[in-house]
């Protein structure tokens, strides 16, 4: 309920108005609603029993991206119980796209990307309770079109572009020293590839060599610093989405080569094998991808013409692609991740 909602139906009740225990019951509930709608992310919002939310338990942001022709540093939340996007908080960041953004121990952290003309090693960490910006150490690498996950203790940043080549080098980051450390190489040049977790392994597919887009997929065993392909997906996917729901790894939409691809196939880890599922409602690349109550998102992105403020949802219980409610800006070049609400 809006601040005006309580206006119009509550404050003017005959009933609220002449009783003296209402009022400060009113009063509260008012400041606790403009509280939530001007800092979100706040200690006391998650802390006041008012506005302490019951479900979701968790939050999709849209970070950063490509939007009318430059780059931008907005910061969009998703609530999955109202289906209505929102903006979390402006910021003097630069603004980056095709950066890869990552959620660690209350912070979410901002990681390489490109502002249209320098590309980034720098890392920028945002802690969600007390809504404040801070650079931590940067990368020693700069990696535009970044493919990034966390595994246990650390972030890790794979391949990408530094403004002259592809990449095949990658990089991992442990917040506890705030230090980068490099790890094996993958067996290709991947940007614009994108990665996930699996069972301890981090599996990254597609991408784009410098010469042509990616079908060919791998995973990286931190136990042994050693990559190992896995079998090859059945179309080639530049500025694809990946991501691991319901025991599978999916890998969904991107271009490849001469057209953007709405299509989506699964890789089993247990047989080794990819197979098709329903493809998504429309066409897109460079869109974020993410997780929450058990549906698979993704989020914007860019259809062969223009940019897209469009999200849609898979469910894998009835198998079947939905839309949902529009961002409130269309972007490309985004990364999205989960904000997880502490004490639920």
């Amino acid at each position: 309920m809006s601040p005006g909602d309580i206006i119009e139906n509550v404050t003017y009740n005959e009933l609220v108005r002449s009783s003296k225990e209402c009022r400060p019951i009113l009063h509260r509930a008012r400041k606790a609603i403009l509280d939530t709608q001007t800092n979100m992310f706040s200690q006391y919002t998650f802390c006041n029993p008012l506005t302490h939310p019951r479900l979701p338990t968790a939050y999709l942001l849209a970070v950063g991206g490509w939007t009318n022709g430059h780059t931008t540093n907005e910061i969009e939340a998703y609530d999955i119980r109202a289906n209505c996007w929102f903006s979390v908080a402006e910021n003097d960041e630069v603004p980056r796209a095709y950066l890869g953004t990552a959620i660690f121990n209350g912070s979410l952290y901002c990681i390489g990307g490109f502002d249209g003309a320098e590309y980034f090693n720098t890392v920028d960490k945002f802690d969600l309770g007390t809504n404040t910006w801070q650079e931590v150490a940067p990368m020693h690498t700069r990696r535009c079109y970044v493919s990034v996950t966390v595994l246990d203790e650390f972030i890790y940043a794979l391949g990408g572009f530094d403004g002259e080549d592809r990449l095949k080098t990658a990089e991992r980051y442990q917040p506890s020293t705030n230090q980068w450390t490099l790890i094996e190489s993958m067996n290709e040049k991947r940007s614009d590839a994108s990665c996930t977790t699996f069972h301890g392994r981090v599996y990254i597919c597609g991408g784009f060599s410098g010469d042509e887009c990616l079908r060919t997929a791998e995973y990286y065993n931190p136990q042994t610093d050693q990559w190992t392909m896995i079998a090859s997906m059945s179309s080639r996917r530049s500025a694809i989405g990946v991501i691991t729901y319901a025991n599978h790894i999916f890998a969904i939409g991107g271009f490849s080569g001469t057209s953007r691809l709405h299509t989506v196939e699964v890789y089993n880890p247990c047989t080794g094998t990819w197979h098709n599922m329903p493809s998504m409602l429309m066409p897109r690349s460079n869109f974020g991808i993410a997780v929450i109550d058990n549906r698979l998102f993704v989020v914007g992105g860019y259809q062969g013409f223009t940019t897209t403020s469009e999200v849609e949802c898979f469910d894998v219980e009835t198998n079947e692609w939905s839309a949902i409610c529009d961002m409130e800006i269309s972007r490309s070049a985004l990364s999205c991740c989960l904000v997880y609400k502490p004490g639920l």
